[in-house]
């Protein structure tokens, strides 16, 4: 969960996990929605993709990236249960 955490708290993963809520896409077309090297691309995806954050298809020659929803709902499903129950009134 700390690696989640650690990914989840950098703009720019946030931002790529963003457009791929969008749609799957290639490390270039993501590339292009920031003003930052592709290696430093390479390096966020590696870490949402340690992070179980994202996942990678390799489709011809290009790799393709695309949110793993399952983490997503394991996350909140353990943050709703950090809510306090309600006691009743008596």
């Amino acid at each position: 969960m700390n690696k989640i955490f650690k990914a989840l708290k950098d703009p720019t993963r946030r931002k790529i996990l963003e457009l791929l809520k969008e749609k799957d896409l290639s490390a270039g077309e993501i590339s292009r929605n920031f003003n930052i090297s592709k290696p430093s691309i390479s390096h966020h995806l590696d870490l949402l993709k340690q992070a179980g954050l994202v996942i990678s298809e390799k489709k011809g020659q290009f790799m393709i990236y695309s949110l793993n929803t399952s983490i997503l709902e394991d996350i909140l499903h353990w943050i709703m249960e950090l809510k306090p129950i309600q006691n009743e009134k008596k």
